[in-house]
């Protein structure tokens, strides 16, 4: 049974083109003459088109669009020239749309729009081809060639219906040939526009001949990667075949995907660098490997790790140097009270900086006790230079790597700290503390202190090779700054590739100034009050160096000054706003008893009690010692916390006292037949060293002779 909705129409044997038709504007398809094609029509003006077509002599014009996208095409958007069709079927489908079946049957072209609602209705010249003026042998030629190029494109894979390849073969009209070419090759609407385009039959075949050539040259290339791409895969992993396929793709095409924008990126950055020749051939060589790993391998991973360390540091960039002595010694008084040899030093190194640009940075090792300011100082210098400041503790290190970092074969490799530092610095003249050298300890996995000749030897420096790097890295441009409590256990050979600079613990005068101009105005700013607020004066503050801490340095009287500013600012919060003027009579409701007394001075001579000095860290102090004699058997004893040297110096100043007895108008016999007792006051603080002998020697010779030592 027919569907009512089909009708089979047939042509005519002899077609007149009249010179006004219906408009048919078409997508993604160019209509050539003697071209049978179906069509899916869609759109409201279309469907009318098609309509007032039927209801005539079933001819329409068809005309391919410029935009695909358009939807609702204006006359500007559709091509002038166009094919005139025959409309030999048309279905009604349930979607209403309609399917037709057209046949292309002459060339025309549009000279004016005479409908544009509710379809196209446009005027048309129909358009032969110009007579050509080639040979016939040249358009033999002409034909043979597309005839082989299309015999070339079907052996490299293209599809072509088999009848279409027959008619192909026995055709003898140059413009035919074309355009029978040009309409079943799948070719992009541009190109197939542009041959529809051409009146004259060789030239329009030759234009057919250059796209068949540029085809070739694609279904060539295509057939290469494939073959690339296959000898590289292995049968069994069909998903790495897919990939290699899509990169030798993407590489002939020069597309880039992500991988390649990566290192389009490294390439990039390794140029900005701008690093020495040996380090940008391994960053080149290291790339060249990434390029070719897959990305999702761990060695990819570690390579590209690798990559990021290389071109963040700084191979080339420098800060510029302040070179202005006044304006280097503004800073460093500005930040540190007193401390006049390490601020010479570094005024003597601008000086000579200035004088010579090229010179190796120095290393010098601030050696003094706690809080006395070391690590501040270091800061201090760098802002004075305008340079970066970087620092490390070595507190602690024991592992070689820690230096010197971890070769890469390694899981989880890292670069040590010297090179962890620069990158973190960002410029190649920093400022670079190593903090606690005197802290470094050894054990199985190697001295760090060894690793650290190289980094400290300014004959070696430049070229200072990290394992994970595995590339000189030039430290010669960074002043390097060592910290240290003792000096004693630092390595002797790393000793002496220092400039030692010893600073002292403060004495009371010196805490007294830092007090009133660092530490105050800075714990006032952190607590948010003003010297409106409180007053501390000086009887207070010289109670609080010599009652409430017991230091070289000034980190605990920071500590109680803060104390202090903590219960003001909690009165001001309150509302309590008027000043709190705070002195000797009045310290102890801010900071509880006295921690520390002073030693009491002897009212008068003593028997057995000497007088001597002591050394300690928070500076000098007068030291007693005390001796007793009893009945016994010539035992010595000895008390108060003192060390292995102290109690031979205890052992000593006996036996030299003993060795004077007739000077001294002892008895020879009093030794053998009494004990002695030697202590020494402040038993909780240990005590050692060589200097108390000849205080005990006193005390000794003192107590066994019954004669008061001098106190003074």
């Amino acid at each position: 049974m027919t569907d009512p909705n089909e009708q089979d129409i047939q042509p005519p044997q002899n077609i007149e083109v009249p010179t006004q038709l219906p408009l048919l504007p078409v997508r993604d398809i160019v209509v050539f003459p003697y071209m049978v094609l179906p069509l899916f029509v869609g759109r409201d003006m279309s469907i009318k088109a098609i309509e007032a077509a039927l209801a005539g002599n079933r001819m329409i014009f068809l005309a391919t669009q410029k935009a695909l996208d358009v939807e609702n095409p204006s006359p500007k958007d559709i091509h002038a020239i166009g094919t005139v069709g025959i409309i030999m079927r048309m279905l009604k489908l349930p979607d209403e749309r309609i399917k037709i079946l057209v046949q292309g049957i002459a060339k025309a072209k549009i000279t004016k729009y005479i409908q544009t609602d509710p379809y196209y209705s446009v005027r048309i010249d129909k358009l032969a081809d110009s007579k050509s003026t080639v040979t016939t042998l040249e358009a033999e030629a002409v034909m043979r060639t597309v005839k082989e190029q299309i015999e070339r494109i079907v052996s490299l894979g293209k599809v072509l219906i088999p009848d279409v390849m027959v008619v192909i073969e026995n055709l003898e009209e140059p413009g035919r040939l074309a355009d029978m070419v040009a309409s079943n090759l799948g070719l992009k609407v541009d190109a197939t526009q542009a041959v529809l385009e051409i009146s004259d039959p060789i030239q329009r075949l030759r234009q057919v001949s250059d796209i068949l050539g540029k085809e070739i040259e694609v279904l060539s290339m295509q057939q290469k990667i494939q073959a690339q791409a296959k000898g590289e895969m292995d049968k069994t992993q069909r998903e790495y075949f897919l990939r290699e396929q899509l990169k030798a793709i993407q590489k002939e095409l020069g597309e880039l995907d992500e991988r390649a924008e990566e290192v389009t990126e490294f390439r990039k950055r390794i140029k900005d660098a701008k690093m020495p020749e040996k380090v940008l051939k391994e960053a080149e060589k290291q790339l060249k490997r990434l390029e070719k790993m897959h990305p999702d391998t761990a060695e990819s991973a570690t390579v590209r790790t690798y990559l990021e360390w290389m071109v963040e540091l700084p191979w080339s960039k420098r800060s510029k140097d302040n070179l202005e002595l006044k304006a280097a010694t503004k800073v460093l008084n500005d930040d540190h009270y007193d401390l006049e040899k390490v601020k010479e030093r570094i005024l003597e190194y601008l000086a000579v900086r200035k004088l010579k640009e090229k010179m190796k940075g120095p290393i010098l090792c601030f050696v003094g006790p706690p809080g006395v300011g070391k690590t501040s100082l270091g800061k201090s210098i760098a802002r004075a230079l305008g340079r970066e400041f970087v620092r490390i503790s070595l507190g602690g290190v024991r592992d070689e790597a820690e230096i010197r970092g971890h070769r890469r074969t390694y899981v989880g490799a890292l670069p040590g700290r010297i090179i962890q530092g620069m990158k973190q610095a960002g410029t190649a003249n920093p400022v670079f503390m190593l903090d606690e050298v005197d802290k470094v300890g050894m054990d199985f996995r190697g001295d760090p202190s060894a690793a650290l000749l190289e980094v400290l030897d300014p004959e070696q420096n430049s070229a200072f090779t990290d394992h994970y790097l595995g590339v000189p890295f030039d430290l010669t441009e960074v002043m390097f700054i060592t910290t240290a409590n003792l000096i004693d256990p630092i390595l002797p050979a790393l000793r002496d590739r220092m400039e030692i600079i010893e600073i002292p613990g403060y004495t009371e005068e010196e805490k007294l100034g830092i007090a009133q101009k660092y530490l105050i105005p800075r714990q006032l700013e952190e607590h948010g009050i003003t010297s409106k607020h409180v007053r501390l004066t000086e009887p207070a503050i010289r109670q609080i160096i010599s009652h409430y801490t017991r230091e070289a340095g000034v980190r605990n009287l920071e500590r109680e000054i803060a104390n202090v500013m903590r219960k003001v600012a909690k009165k001001v919060a309150e509302g309590k706003n008027q000043g709190f003027p705070i002195d000797h009579s009045n310290l102890h409701k801010y900071l509880g008893v006295p921690k520390y007394v002073p030693e009491a001075e002897l009212e008068k001579d003593e028997i057995g009690v000497a007088t001597g000095l002591a050394w300690t860290e928070s500076g000098g102090d007068v030291l007693y010692i005390e001796a007793t004699v009893m009945k016994g058997k010539g035992q010595l004893t000895l008390t108060g916390h003192l060390g292995d040297v102290m109690k031979e110096s205890a052992q000593a100043a006996l036996s030299y006292v003993r060795s004077r007895e007739k000077t001294l108008n002892l008895n020879p016999g009093m030794f053998s037949r009494q004990d002695l007792h030697i202590h020494v006051p402040a038993g909780a603080i240990p005590k050692d060293g060589p200097s108390a002998g000849i205080t005990m020697a006193t005390a000794i010779a003192s107590a066994f002779s019954g004669t008061a030592a001098r106190r003074d």
